[in-house]
């Protein structure tokens, strides 16, 4: 007598079943692949930007300010890669779904790929810049899906009909209300002429599209990096200064090994903005517009912008989201055009209280024109460490305004600059919530020893920087284990912009110790000890550090 399994209650899913779904999330992933690979393909043809980065920039321009602060605290400068990957996982999961459920009911994923175009045209609606490349790239890629769920519906349907009729086998056990005979062996349709070639079919079927998606995806990725020529960062010669800086005073690094280094190098500074991808302008394309309450609005491009005397100066830049004891912080040497030559040039009227920027991607910051006219070295700047700005921080131009936090002056790929009022009009995060002038708060951190690093007891140096731009550092002071203070020796600087370096020594016996530092700036003023959080304009309290002495 041939056994015969009996499907009970609990028992696992048929191989059958099991089958389906494995073939329905393939079609839906390969379909999803395709709508992201065609997109990406269409968003390089047409420089514009990609479906998955339009609705990441759409979550971005749209999210409450907590939680992009709890963003920024949590992941730092790898938010924008979690960000992607989220979308990406919601659109695999998403897929998948609609994969299975189109086996039966096609129109369900043709829905399905309707509305995630739906979703990209309103993510391109509701991001800060109008982008019809971005909607034509979206609309592309749901069509490639919908190309490619229709050839995966088909040839699924063909690989599937061997297990019955329409992908479904029945034994006498299935049947409803009827008793398995125990004499008879299942109802298993015979391997016909089409059941090798079907389930080929579909393999090859599901190969090809997912070597058009990859192909078109790559290639995609690609075709932006192709920018080259005369507007190529590669090809751009900067000029020499109209009046060269000296070089920097001796000691002004320490070389204290684990100090950060007084110049940053160029791949090491930091990054913090909501570009999802990194604008890759070209110079010859670029112009700056300076309009609003001024008195003679103009434009100016890369040409009219290197043949004017440009000057150096080396200035700190950070970022008001540092936390204390932070890394969003460097110190480089510019080269730029003095921005208040290009405000005096425009005539700016009397009541014009903000410099509103705006980026290539749509970006805005405000800030403060007083500060800019005051006298300090604010630029627009094309280069920083000897070269032109690298495509990350801003080429072929930005504003460097020492002082003052990134998020109200340091804008990149800068595009357009407008007088107004801040009562009339707030950049982009103070639409958030956070500051509208925000000056550079006094602070300083340890690098030496590092953060529950291990040191031999006896001698041990402790080390780190300290800043308040536009003020400058007159002292820093530390102390060990919460004794008494005493001063660090200073290293020398080029100036009030820029960080400084400190070190001392002191004698530590074997066991755990802490380290807090604090600094005072030129006009008397000591950083506090209060801890306080970055948002609305920066963050303040003692850094302080455990080490362990063997």
């Amino acid at each position: 007598m041939p056994h015969v399994t009996i499907k009970t209650h609990g028992e696992q899913t048929p191989p059958r079943d099991r089958r389906r779904v494995a073939v329905g999330v393939g079609v839906g992933l390969l379909a999803v692949g395709a709508a992201l690979g065609f997109g990406e393909l269409a968003a390089g043809l047409l420089r514009a930007t990609s479906p998955v980065v339009t609705v990441g920039d759409a979550l971005v321009d749209n999210s409450p300010a907590f939680l992009m602060k709890w963003a920024i605290e949590i992941f730092g400068t790898a938010d924008k890669a979690v960000l992607i990957t989220g979308v990406l996982v919601v659109l695999v999961l998403v897929g998948a779904v609609l994969g299975v459920v189109a086996l039966r009911r096609p129109l369900v994923g043709y829905a399905g790929l309707v509305l995630f175009a739906a979703a990209g045209l309103a993510a391109v609606a509701l991001r800060r810049t109008d982008d019809l490349g971005a909607a034509a790239a979206v609309v592309v890629g749901a069509g490639a899906g919908a190309v490619a769920l229709a050839l995966l519906l088909r040839s699924a349907r063909h690989t599937l009909e061997p297990w019955g009729g329409k992908g479904e086998a029945e034994t006498p056990a299935d049947t409803e209300g009827a008793a398995p005979a125990q004499d008879s062996a299942p109802t298993v349709p015979e391997p016909g002429p089409d059941r090798g070639p079907g389930r080929r079919g579909f393999v090859f079927t599901a190969a090809g599209v997912l070597a058009a998606s990859g192909s078109a995806g790559a290639l995609g990725r690609w075709l932006p990096s192709l920018t080259g020529g005369a507007g190529s960062r590669a090809e751009l010669a900067l000029p020499a200064p109209a009046a060269p800086l000296p070089a920097l005073p001796s000691g002004t690094d320490l070389g204290v090994p684990g100090l950060e280094p007084f110049t940053t190098p160029n791949p090491d500074f930091y990054r913090i903005d909501t570009a999802l991808t990194i604008p890759r302008l070209d110079s010859t394309q670029w112009t700056l517009r300076v309009h609003g309450l001024v008195d003679r609005p103009f434009e100016i491009d890369m040409d009219e912008l290197l043949s004017r005397e440009l000057v150096e100066a080396d200035i700190t830049l950070v970022c008001v989201s540092n936390q204390v004891g932070g890394d969003l912080i460097s110190n480089t040497r510019w080269l730029g055009f003095p921005l208040a030559d290009l405000l005096r040039e425009a005539g700016v009227h009397s009541g014009a209280d903000q410099i509103l920027s705006t980026s290539s991607d749509g970006w805005t910051c405000g800030t403060p024109t007083e500060v800019v006219m005051d006298g300090r070295d604010s630029l627009l700047a094309v280069g920083m460490g000897g070269e032109p700005l690298p495509h990350v921080n801003g080429y072929p131009a930005r504003m460097v305004v020492p002082g003052l936090y990134g998020f109200v002056s340091a804008t990149k790929w800068v595009t357009d600059i407008k007088l107004t009022r801040f009562a009339d009009e707030q950049a982009y995060w103070a639409q958030r919530g956070w500051g509208v002038r925000a000056p550079v708060k006094t602070m300083s951190r340890i690098d030496v020893p590092a953060p529950l690093g291990r040191v031999e007891s006896g001698e041990v140096v402790l080390a780190g920087i300290a800043w308040a731009q536009h003020r400058g550092i007159d002292a820093v002071e530390v102390r060990v284990d919460d004794g008494e203070w005493w001063e660090a020796e200073l290293a020398e600087v080029p100036g009030i912009d820029t960080w400084v370096q400190w070190v001392t020594e002191t004698t530590v016996d074997p066991g755990n110790h802490a380290v807090e530092v604090r600094a005072t700036d030129s006009t008397g003023f000591t950083q506090p000890s209060e801890r306080v959080e970055p948002v609305p304009d920066g963050a303040t309290g003692w850094h302080r550090i455990r080490f362990t002495a063997t």
